[in-house]
């Protein structure tokens, strides 16, 4: 199953005031960003999911949006999105309010490390430059 593009174009035009929102496809969903934020995930099976952190969950498990789930090799893992709310589905104006709380977990996350670049192998008999 796709991510669904409509919702995914749903959520780009309603957060146009707040940024510029991206996608990278991501195990037949689609991870969001807006300006180079992490703040959602569209699920193949449906549904936008929004990130949290330990800063936010009290706000989450408040609201009684559900921990995001997932079975991998018969065991169940989670990641920190939460269900959206209903109405940030058909109200712009609250699905800028959830996504500004998702895309202060976001910056808060720790920044991943760049890929570690590996010495370059002797080819065609040259040595490897010093």
């Amino acid at each position: 199953m796709a991510a669904d593009q409509g919702l995914i174009d749903w959520v780009s035009e309603a957060m146009e005031p707040i940024g510029r929102v991206t996608k990278r496809a991501m195990m037949g969903g689609a991870t969001l960003y807006c300006d180079g934020t992490i703040f959602a995930i569209v699920a193949s099976g449906g549904g936008l999911w929004l990130k949290a952190d330990a800063d936010s969950d009290a706000v989450w498990d408040e609201a009684g949006c559900e921990r995001f789930t997932y079975e991998m090799n018969g065991k169940t893992g989670s990641m920190n999105y939460r269900r959206a709310p209903d109405d940030v589905y058909d109200d712009a104006d609250e699905l800028r309010r959830w996504a500004a709380l998702a895309l202060e977990a976001g910056r808060r996350a720790p920044k991943k490390a760049p890929p570690r670049r590996t010495a370059r192998v002797a080819s065609r008999g040259r040595a490897p430059r010093k």
